[in-house]
This record gives C-alpha cells, sequence and structure tokens, in this order.
C-alpha cells in the first residue's frame, strides 16, 4: 500500500469515528509494509484528554509487538499529530510520520492545535501554563540510580 492509501485510511477512521460521536482523528501504525494498528481518538469515550488516535495505536502497537521500542514503524495519522502524540512517537523511535490535515485546517473548524505548537516554542516563563524548575536535594538522586541500573544490564 502507499502512503496515500495508508492516509486515506487514517482519514476514514477519522469520519467513522465522528459518526460514532468521537472526535475527528484516526491513526494508522504500519511495520514491514503491513497494517500493524488502526485506532481513532478516545477522548469523547473515556474522558481522558490522552486518548488521542495515535497514542491509542503507539499503546497498542507495544502491546502487541511487547516492546516500547517502535523505531521499525510507520505512524499515518488523519491530522497533524499534536505535541503530545509527536513527542511519544519520538519517545518510541519513530523515524517517520505523516499527516492528512493540518492543525491550522483543524483550528478553522473549531479545533484547538495550531496555537499549542507556537506557546511550546516560547520560553517557560512566557507560557499559559506554568511549568517551574526548582531544583530539590536528594541524596538518591533518580537519575543517578537509572544510570547505575543500566550499567549492570550491560
Amino acid at each position: 500500500m502507499t502512503h496515500e492509501a495508508h492516509l486515506l485510511d487514517a482519514v476514514t477512521l477519522a469520519h467513522s469515528n465522528v459518526l460514532a460521536e468521537g472526535r475527528p482523528y484516526g491513526a494508522v501504525i504500519v511495520r514491514d509494509g503491513a497494517v500493524l494498528v488502526r485506532a481513532v481518538n478516545r477522548t469523547a469515550e473515556t474522558r481522558d484528554p490522552t486518548d488521542h488516535a495515535e497514542m491509542v495505536a503507539i499503546r497498542e502497537a507495544s502491546r502487541i509487538l511487547g516492546s516500547a521500542k517502535l523505531d521499525d514503524c510507520v505512524v499515518y495519522a488523519s491530522g497533524r499529530p499534536c505535541p503530545m502524540c509527536h513527542a511519544a512517537m519520538r519517545l518510541a523511535g519513530i523515524r517517520e510520520a505523516y499527516f492528512a490535515y493540518t492543525a491550522e485546517e483543524a483550528e478553522t473548524y473549531g479545533l484547538i492545535s495550531a496555537g499549542i505548537y507556537a506557546e511550546l516554542c516560547r520560553p517557560l516563563a512566557d507560557q499559559p501554563m506554568q511549568v517551574t524548575h526548582h531544583p530539590v536535594p536528594a541524596e538518591d538522586h533518580p537519575y543517578a540510580a537509572w544510570r547505575e541500573r543500566q550499567k549492570t544490564k550491560d
């Protein structure tokens, strides 16, 4: 199948989700040319703000493959992945993703998307949600413990 075919699959999922009272987003994860997962945005159903189509698909693909690493997978999304979904794809090692509709286009239909990208590019102090670095001394630093555990795995 082509990129266009997988994107049309994601768009069809998104449209079907709207008809089922959900939000207009669908995602398809492909591995080695075969569809591994199809998912839709489930936030209306679960009331979980992180249940975006891409997140649902990533969780399912990780479960199926038994791995948090999806570096050999490609994501196809009906709309531009939001910053959360984009970051989740990066954390999963996904190197390739395609989307059918832009965040700016989504905004013209009353969906919020594009503004979040601009907000996150501002310095922390200038963002609408205040996130402040407040270091605390810790005798047992969790990052140091993680690094030491990694050394024993090698």
